[in-house]
């Protein structure tokens, strides 16, 4: 057995074991920035097929030379406006919608009958370095995309504060369930709360995430 695919039935298993949403499966989302496209082969060998990344140029590169297989891309970087096109033609998911216009160009750049799942990403943690919407504007956003034709509002995504703190880790992650739960009240096709990333993930599923996305812990250190 590769050691990829020991990464990837280890983390499935501790997912499992940890979900706190016994309703739900956790979903692995495995982020393949940085990384050849040998460890991704390696990946597709175990069963796995769903890949994140945060680089519109070396993804599409990836992409070209898989077509051969089933996979379902997930774009979860900083997004620029120019790339939108891109992006959308492109990718199944884009997990860091955090602007009216970035939501508007995905969705004018699809055709009449394709559909994008998007999540807006929340800057959890209020740090100015981080992209994501602030608190006060997750609603208006929301009620936007949930009106455009091309677009499936799925959920939320934030990156919390590096820190090796649980106390505050696990006030951020609670904070984002409590506005998730509020969301899907609101918008029956919400069902995604992405958080949790290889160092923190355990935490982060205890409380409440049901889509995770691990990159080193499955392909190790990046190029």
């Amino acid at each position: 057995m590769s050691l990829i695919k020991k990464n990837i039935l280890n983390i499935i298993d501790e997912l499992e074991q940890n979900n706190s949403q016994k309703d739900s499966k956790v979903r692995l989302v495995a982020v393949s920035k940085g990384q050849g496209q040998e460890k991704i082969l390696e990946a597709l060998k175990s069963g796995h097929n769903i890949f994140g990344e945060n680089y519109l140029q070396e993804a599409i590169d990836k992409q070209k030379s898989l077509t051969n297989y089933k996979i379902e891309w997930h774009f979860i970087g900083p997004i620029q406006s120019n790339k939108c096109k891109l992006i959308a033609e492109n990718f199944s998911w884009v997990h860091s919608v955090d602007r009216i216009k970035v939501a508007n160009k995905l969705n004018d750049s699809l055709q009449e009958k394709t559909l994008l799942n998007v999540c807006m990403q929340v800057n959890i943690s209020n740090e100015d370095s981080k992209s994501g919407l602030n608190i006060n504007e997750i609603d208006s956003l929301a009620k936007h995309i949930n009106n455009l034709d091309k677009l499936t509002l799925r959920g939320l995504m934030a990156i919390p504060t590096n820190t090796s703190n649980d106390e505050i880790l696990r006030n951020e992650y609670n904070q984002l369930k409590n506005i998730y739960e509020d969301l899907r009240k609101k918008y029956a096709s919400i069902d995604t709360l992405s958080m949790g990333m290889s160092n923190d993930y355990l935490l982060a599923i205890e409380n409440g995430a049901n889509l995770v996305r691990i990159g080193s812990k499955i392909f190790g250190k990046r190029k």
